[in-house]
């Protein structure tokens, strides 16, 4: 597993300022992604990791849907710089 595979785009002050606004838990959930799907692909059959993964891609979806809603621009400029899909609309 490459364990600083993902450059962080947020500060260590802002860090430690902002840790709880939605644009650093979506952070921190792609962070949280990459690294387990990184592991899935050596461990293709630890179905825990799988369901932990799919958790946390839930949890990220939450969030961007409600940034999404509320702060149209700050979505984009997150979306661009944690270079994340659109969702499918259907």
């Amino acid at each position: 597993m490459v364990k600083n595979s993902f450059i962080s785009v947020i500060t260590q002050e802002e860090k430690e300022e902002n840790s709880g606004s939605v644009e650093f838990q979506v952070f921190h959930f792609t962070s949280k992604i990459r690294r387990l799907t990184s592991h899935l692909e050596l461990h293709k059959r630890d179905f825990l990791s799988q369901r932990g993964l799919q958790k946390i891609l839930g949890k990220r979806q939450r969030l961007l849907t409600y940034l999404a809603k509320k702060k149209k621009v700050r979505y984009k400029k997150l979306m661009d710089q944690l270079d994340i899909r659109e969702p499918k609309t259907s």
